[in-house]
């Protein structure tokens, strides 16, 4: 396998740096941490990422691109070269809930070229939502992302090993991070089907012990594959989680 990504998301400093500091005891196991821009905690992706370096070689903030106004530098710029941050995965991102928040109608591929232009050093990553749209709309997608200059991908999480493998047969060739995230009652089943769209297998479990099987199951495949595994411990007990895949 070629690297492990685990996401933190950064509610606080403190919060984020105990996370951070409970991880280190996989540091043979984790290779990247990343961290989401959600605009409902003060601390900035970069923010955080910057903090989780401190703890990790690699960190890789969220940049959503409908904050990026394209008749302007890069806002984080300066910061990330400061912070020696040369990852990036660039999103679309929700629409704020305060108004206050000015948003543009930028898209990604905007950002992805906006970043090979003004800062080439820094490797930029897409997101794939496999549940947004139909297979071609989103390999459509993904092509336009290759093509403004994205290295590799993120998925949304996976919950049905077959239709990862329709996935990873498709997107042969190229660099993915195929996407785990561990779903631990039926309320957050609820929220996925609802938010998301997304479809559940019908051997799926919410609870600790079927995430983390599954997730084993991804670990092994993205190995055979020499792809890479993107952890996404949302709303769980980070500990018993770690332990589980990683035992």
């Amino acid at each position: 396998m070629k690297r492990v990504s685990v996401e933190l998301v950064p509610r606080d400093e403190e919060t984020l740096r105990a996370e951070l500091a409970l991880l280190q005891q996989y540091q043979d196991k984790i290779d990247v941490i990343n961290i989401p821009d959600l605009l409902r905690f003060e601390t900035r992706s970069w923010q955080g990422a910057a903090m989780a370096k401190e703890y990790f070689p690699d960190a890789m903030p969220h940049i959503r691109a409908m904050d990026i106004n394209l008749e302007e530098e890069l806002p984080m710029k300066d910061y990330l070269r400061a912070h020696d941050i040369r990852e990036v995965l660039v999103i679309e991102g929700d629409p704020p809930q305060r108004m206050t928040h000015a948003v543009y109608p930028t898209e990604s591929t905007d950002v992805i070229r906006k970043f090979r232009e003004e800062m080439p050093e820094v490797t930029v990553y897409a997101g794939i939502d496999q549940y947004r749209s139909s297979m071609r709309h989103e390999l459509y997608r993904i092509h336009r992302k290759v093509q403004a200059g994205a290295k590799g991908f993120f998925t949304q999480p996976f919950y049905d090993r077959r239709l990862l493998e329709i996935y990873a047969d498709m997107l042969s060739g190229l660099e993915v991070y195929w996407g785990v995230s561990p779903v631990m009652n039926a309320g957050s089943q609820s929220y996925w089907e609802r938010k998301n769209n997304v479809v559940f297998p019908q051997a799926f479990e919410p609870s600790l012990e079927w995430s983390v099987q599954f997730s084993r199951e991804v670990m092994e495949l993205a190995d055979k594959m020499d792809a890479s595994l993107y952890l996404m411990p949302i709303r769980t007990n980070l500990e018993e989680y770690l332990a589980g895949v990683f035992r």
